[in-house]
């Protein structure tokens, strides 16, 4: 079984612009065993669906308790990296965030997405964020040194009333202040412009993380785009719902 390191060397070596890695997201053990089985080459939770799978509400919803319990499943599962989304950090100050992403990587995982946005989706003061990221990137190296520190940049949702130059600007400014505070790649959601999408591959230094949701472009076009990782969030569990619901619902109504 390969040790932690090697699982985070070789998750970090995925991530290459224009052949991106693909993670199809997961929430449970059973969730990683069958996204393994179809050739997966790493794997990622969502916060949302295992909060749903909880009976609880996204956006840190689910205590850290709860969430580190289904991670070490996960983990315990799969001999493929697991990266985990750690939301907000699960902590006020960047000292909690520190402690939270070393738990994280006791659980069994090899990185963490951590995201800017705060409780209502408004953009947390970036040098405040400048400072999690950091306690983050300590965290993790005191837990498994190389592990991934994937940044979500929430600009375009924040400030989705704003000019695009604005939103571009903020983004440009956010992306080079996280790179210098520790972040391996950046996570850009809400976007599915691909000229736009085309500027920010271009314009960040660092690997470029793109979401896909039901109607986006194809994997290919985000690959052409310059994308270095793809996540779907998520998608896969609400796919997975509206199939349960749809075969119950034609058993009870027969």
């Amino acid at each position: 079984m390969p040790t932690q390191a090697e699982k985070a060397a070789r998750f970090a070596a995925l991530h290459q612009k224009g052949t991106p890695l693909v993670l199809y997201n997961i929430w449970d053990a059973g969730t990683a065993r069958a996204v393994e089985a179809a050739g997966a080459p790493a794997l990622a939770t969502g916060s949302h669906p295992i909060a749903s799978a909880l009976g609880l509400e996204d956006g840190e919803g689910a205590p850290l308790e709860d969430m580190l319990w289904v991670l070490s499943h996960i983990c315990a599962a799969t001999e493929l990296p697991v990266s985990h989304d750690t939301e907000r950090g699960y902590g006020e100050t960047p000292d909690d965030v520190a402690e939270t992403c070393q738990r994280v990587i006791a659980a069994g995982a090899i990185g963490i997405n951590l995201e800017d946005s705060m409780e209502g989706g408004a953009l947390r003061d970036m040098d405040q964020q400048v400072a999690r990221f950091r306690a983050a990137r300590a965290g993790l190296d005191a837990a498994c040194p190389g592990t991934w520190l994937n940044a979500r940049c929430d600009v375009f949702r924040a400030m989705k009333d704003a000019p695009l130059e604005d939103q571009m600007s903020e983004l440009a400014r956010r992306a080079e202040a996280y790179e210098a505070a520790g972040a391996d790649s950046l996570f850009v959601p809400f976007q599915r412009d691909l000229n736009v999408l085309a500027r920010v591959c271009a314009m960040v230094a660092l690997p470029v993380n793109l979401f896909r949701v039901a109607d986006s472009p194809p994997v290919a076009d985000f690959a052409a785009v310059g994308a270095a990782r793809i996540s779907h969030g998520p998608v896969p569990w609400t796919a997975a719902m509206e199939f349960v619901t749809e075969q119950a619902s034609e058993l009870y109504s027969a």
